[in-house]
């Protein structure tokens, strides 16, 4: 049997064309990710997530979507809940950190609900980039603290809350995406602090988390690290930072091939990805032609990733422990109250 393409797609909009069907049949990417133009009724929606699983014929095919909470939510309001910002989380922990630590752990259950809602199985959370006077905004209040301890205190909580209801988590952008002084969307961000800084501060989070199973790079270029690439299409960046000196062993996804940040064609950059170290390249913005260049140029997933795919549901199984309907309308209520000025 064939292993599934070392790909993540996503697609134009609440229903599949033909030609989207006909091409994913063909393509078998690992999975697909849902943004807002996706999202329509939970019932909608829940169709194309088993359309897309259908054109792959892999019922467990990961459907990824990106609900953080705050600015990043694909999934809103009347419809869905309203939740906090990573910022909100971090204030509270800084005056209480027992109460911080349970507020995030219960606010990421009621967000994997709202991804089980609609038949997704994988939430891009938790960002455990640091926030730093020159963050850039598109990271902003994203980022839960501006110190590596309670982010990863913080970004654990919030991992563990996804998982116990069965949701799996992804860690991003590492190796750390907050001394970003621009836009990875729009163009590439290069990082000047020291080896030895980073790994005091931006890799920290990531290497006490390194156990987890799932991960997305940051299009950034670390000069300390390459001074030639950026981190995603850098063999050195991936293997000695990302596998060696943080830990690293699970699947690991590129950020989204169409930003802005890396130069040369789409299949350039999902080829440069996978050689350099990258597990899946990912794709978002649903374009076919830019689908097209990306699958020509990535293969079947390697034996690794395979391996770390199946370990990465072993791991998400031993962690399940759903509270039920009553228990997330309990957890809710105790959100709500812990965070009284999120509203």
């Amino acid at each position: 049997m064939t292993s599934p393409r070392a790909a993540i797609f996503g697609c134009a909009g609440p229903d599949l064309t033909p030609d989207e069907r006909a091409f994913f049949r063909d393509a078998d990417p690992l999975g697909f990710i849902l943004f807002a133009r996706n999202i329509d009724t939970p019932e909608r929606t829940s169709r194309l997530v088993e359309e897309l699983r259908s054109c792959v014929a892999r019922a467990e095919a990961p459907v990824l979507v990106d609900q953080e909470g705050g600015r990043v939510a694909r999934l809103r309001p009347p419809l869905w809940r309203k939740a906090p910002p990573a910022r909100q989380l971090g204030e509270l922990y800084a005056r209480s950190p027992e109460q911080g630590l349970e507020a995030t752990k219960l606010n990421s259950r009621l967000l994997a609900a709202d991804v089980l809602s609609i038949g997704a199985s994988v939430d891009c959370l938790p960002v455990l980039d640091i926030a730093f006077p020159e963050t850039h905004a598109v990271i902003g209040d994203r980022a839960y603290a501006s110190q590596p301890e309670p982010v990863a205190a913080l970004g654990r909580a919030a991992a563990e809350g996804l998982m116990a209801e069965g949701v799996m988590p992804v860690i991003k952008h590492i190796p750390g995406h907050g001394r970003a002084t621009v836009d990875s969307h729009d163009r590439l961000p290069t990082v000047t602090a020291s080896r030895e800084v980073l790994e005091r501060t931006d890799f920290l989070p990531f290497k006490l988390l390194s156990d987890l199973p799932w991960a997305m790079t940051g299009h950034l270029l670390f000069e300390a690290i390459d001074p030639k690439a950026a981190i995603t299409v850098s063999a050195e960046g991936v293997t000695d930072v990302i596998r060696g000196h943080i830990g690293f062993d699970g699947l690991l996804l590129s950020d989204d091939l169409s930003m802005q940040a890396l130069g040369g064609s789409l299949g350039e950059r999902a080829a440069r990805a996978l050689a350099a170290g990258c597990d899946i390249a990912l794709h978002c913005n649903g374009r076919m032609a830019e689908m097209v260049e990306v699958a020509v140029d990535t293969d079947p997933l390697t034996e690794a990733a395979e391996r770390r795919v199946e370990a990465g549901r072993r791991f998400l199984a031993r962690h399940r422990d759903p509270l039920g309907r009553a228990g997330l309308a309990d957890a809710a209520r105790r959100v709500t109250a812990l965070l009284r000025e999120w509203g």
